[in-house]
């Protein structure tokens, strides 16, 4: 039997409030800013659905039909939806991928943590988010360094204290002990990643071994003391796309004492081109992993059942991932190094541009700032955003500025992500950046 229609109440001039926005939300989502790289995303979409063709280099993801994930996953997925696997996982994650990404990090990583440590969540920013809700409370101090992702964002949401600590291109835009030490006394929380969002570039021994150090001796003073302690929130979410003799290395595995102190964040989204399976696990303290998971749990962040199923099975299988990296990280690299060495041709034609050699991830550092030059428009070209929306205009080219990820200043640094992009779309690129550089006019 049909059920009656009910009567249309139409509510759409109700739901577009005209409100003071101060007066209808919290003040911490009243002065929220959203995310600048998905605001650039979004334009580009609406350029490519009026018919434009446009190389994108802006949002870190993977394009299917370039990037598939392993036939494994895929495979897996389906078996553990087709058995039922459709109701709720526990909420610090199915016991089978708990286990796997235990022998997982002793494995690969040879870092053997109690199954008490490990947490799975939707992805790694609930699991980011956690780490900050479990460690800062507001006016706490956190320190990154920028560029960095997102952590300007979560310190809002947080009401903590952010104590940006710009980085430059002579340190490929990675901290160093000298520069943190400054900042740390007092703080609750530093954050690093590495292989590093947006650069692309990768903390050496050396200078991760100099953080550690200063990590522990602020530790040292603060346990006298009866202090809180300093913890270190560790995102290396692309820890196994690094390239040629690029080597990855955790502040645990350099100073096994930081296992204390230290949270990692990592998962399946970037190693294995999987981003919309939602599959992330932090590894950590287990007094402090134990409040993340009640944390995430009173939200619901969890990782789907059989993507948790897929995912434990996956981790499992030494040989299966082997063969994925075999074809998937030489084709990231290659993606990364054709770009820069297009980039350096340029370079060496005098135009104004330079990059940094890919160490890891799926990104590149571009400098493009051919500042006080005039478009064929006549404007003239000031800022970053400047150079990034002629650069979409004139060359049909889509790019990310730094200021996206908090650095603050305009001279002319760009991240090139090269996931949802072909080889031949990248090559194509190259000679119409040239083109609308070699347009302008002093």
């Amino acid at each position: 039997m049909q059920a009656s229609r009910r009567p249309l109440v139409d509510l759409t001039d109700l739901a577009h409030s005209d409100a003071d926005p101060a007066r209808r939300v919290s003040a911490m989502a009243s002065q929220l800013v959203g995310s600048e790289i998905l605001k650039i995303a979004a334009q580009i979409r609406s350029l490519k659905a009026k018919g434009a063709e446009i190389s994108d280099f802006t949002v870190g993801d993977f394009n299917p039909r370039h990037f598939p994930i392993p036939g494994e996953l895929l495979r897996a997925t389906a078996a553990a939806l087709a058995a039922g696997e459709t109701n709720y996982p526990p909420a610090n994650g199915v016991l089978e991928l708990r286990q796997a990404v235990q022998r997982f990090y002793e494995r690969e990583l040879g870092l053997r943590y109690p199954l008490e440590s490990i947490l799975i969540a939707g992805g790694a920013r609930p699991l980011i988010h956690g780490t900050y809700t479990a460690l800062v409370d507001p006016g706490d101090t956190v320190v990154y360094p920028v560029p960095s992702w997102n952590n300007n964002h979560y310190v809002a949401m947080l009401g903590a204290r952010g104590v940006a600590v710009k980085c430059g291109p002579a340190d490929h835009f990675l901290p160093s002990a000298a520069a943190l030490a400054p900042h740390i006394a007092g703080a609750r929380l530093l954050c690093l990643n590495s292989p590093l969002n947006p650069t692309g570039t990768a903390i050496s021994a050396g200078a991760l071994s100099g953080i550690c150090e200063l990590v522990l001796a602020e530790n040292a003073r603060r346990e006298a003391s009866g202090a809180r302690p300093l913890y270190l929130m560790y995102d290396h979410i692309y820890w196994m796309l690094c390239f040629g003799d690029v080597q990855h290395y955790t502040p645990p595995q350099l100073y096994p004492e930081l296992a204390r102190y230290t949270v990692f964040i990592d998962g399946i989204s970037k190693a294995f081109a999987a981003t919309g399976l939602r599959v992330g696990w932090g590894v950590g303290p287990v007094d402090v992993i134990g409040r993340m998971n009640a944390i995430i749990g009173h939200v619901g962040a969890w990782a789907p059942r059989p993507e948790q199923v897929a995912s434990a099975a996956l981790l499992g299988d030494p040989a299966a991932i082997a063969r994925y990296h075999g074809d998937f990280i030489p084709a990231v690299s290659e993606r990364l190094g054709l770009l820069h060495e297009g980039i350096q041709a340029l370079r060496a034609e005098g135009l104004a541009v330079d990059s940094i050699p890919p160490m890891g991830a799926i990104y590149l550092t571009v400098q493009i700032n051919p500042f006080g030059q005039r478009a064929p428009s006549g404007a003239v070209l000031r800022t970053n955003e400047d150079v990034r929306c002629y650069l979409l205009d004139q060359a049909g080219v889509g790019v990310v500025p730094f200021q996206a990820f908090g650095y603050p200043e305009d001279d002319g640094w760009f991240r090139l992500s090269v996931g949802a992009v072909s080889l031949d779309e990248a090559r194509a690129a190259l000679p119409r950046i040239g083109a609308a550089l070699r347009a302008l006019r002093a």
